[in-house]
């Protein structure tokens, strides 16, 4: 079971934001969230950066942050926040295996994603050995 407190997640802002809404318009049947909240929570944030209604398939329920402020994130900070909090969840929890990424990045996408990677670098692999995969033995 993987947990999120929403008032220490121990992540930026925006990736929070991402993060939530994205498990938000998941289909995982395991997240403490009910379904309505999800929905409201999504609909919402999408609210706050744009004047038409949300879409309505699932696919298509993707916020592009790109363009808005810092403003704008903290905003949608704390209504996924105080949406949670009055349902009386301060921790998110889910039970999926992270899975492959099921679409492309776009071009526009990849100096947020290399700004990602050196902000969270991921652990070396270990070997059979036990020592990292790219260390050399000294």
């Amino acid at each position: 079971m993987q947990t999120l407190d929403i008032h220490r997640p121990e992540m930026p802002d925006l990736q929070f934001v991402l993060f939530v809404t994205a498990l938000c318009t998941s289909r995982l049947t395991t997240l403490n969230i009910p379904r309505s909240l999800r929905v409201t929570i999504f609909n919402r944030c999408w609210a706050l950066i744009h004047e038409s209604p949300p879409p309505g398939r699932p696919e298509d329920r993707v916020l592009d942050l790109r363009p808005w402020t810092e403003i704008t994130v903290e905003a949608m900070v704390e209504t996924i926040r105080v949406g949670l909090t009055e349902a009386g969840i301060q921790i998110l929890a889910w039970d999926h295996a992270p899975s492959e990424p099921t679409r492309t990045s776009t071009p526009e996408a990849k100096p947020l994603i290399e700004r990602v990677a050196q902000l969270y670098p991921q652990p070396p692999e270990e070997t059979d050995s036990g020592r990292a995969a790219d260390t050399a033995p000294h």
